[in-house]
């Protein structure tokens, strides 16, 4: 009685397992290591982007300051 209790144990444990693995969201999305690589880049480069930007705003504003 206990061994077939055990073994419908382990089994059940197990299904419960691979149902959960196999309804994962990410199982379905592979990014491929290019892809990560040019995204990662591409928010580096907007980011950089992004402060320039307000690096030669608050330039400017420091420039007309001392003009006048």
């Amino acid at each position: 009685m206990i061994d077939n209790f055990s073994i419908a144990l382990t089994h059940g444990l197990m299904a419960i397992a691979l149902w959960r693995m196999l309804h994962r969201d990410d199982l379905d999305h592979e990014v491929s290591p290019r892809l990560q690589w040019q995204q990662r880049r591409d928010a580096e480069r907007a980011a950089e982007a992004r402060a320039g930007v307000t690096g030669a705003k608050a330039g400017a504003r420091q420039e007309g300051a001392e003009d006048a």
